[in-house]
């Protein structure tokens, strides 16, 4: 049986802009993995052991980037923004994220 493997975060749907490539990109702010490291063929196993790590690195600061130390945060906000402008000209909106159900 083939394990399902990870596309990489360069080739994922709209430049990453998944859960996974959330997880990614808090393993680079953590210094997890570095920024070259796409995890590209990772398997399930893998991906979850980076999961781990970057829950376990969050804790600290309540999983909120707002209580990051400076340095992280300017890391956090230099991946983020990189990311976002990229998604963006690759057609995603982020509409998908509103809830546009009204009260």
């Amino acid at each position: 049986m083939n394990e399902r493997r990870y596309v990489g975060i360069d080739q994922d749907d709209f430049g990453g802009m998944s859960e996974i490539g959330r997880i990614i990109r808090d393993a680079w702010v953590f210094g997890i993995i570095p920024e070259t490291e796409k995890c590209s063929g990772w398997s399930e196993g893998q991906l979850q052991n980076l999961y781990n790590q970057v829950f376990e690195a969050w804790q600290p600061f309540g999983h909120l980037a707002s209580q990051l130390p400076a340095e992280l945060r300017v890391q956090h906000s230099r991946i983020y923004e990189a990311a976002i402008e990229s998604a963006r000209q690759k057609g995603w909106s982020g509409e998908h994220l509103v809830d546009d159900e009204s009260p």
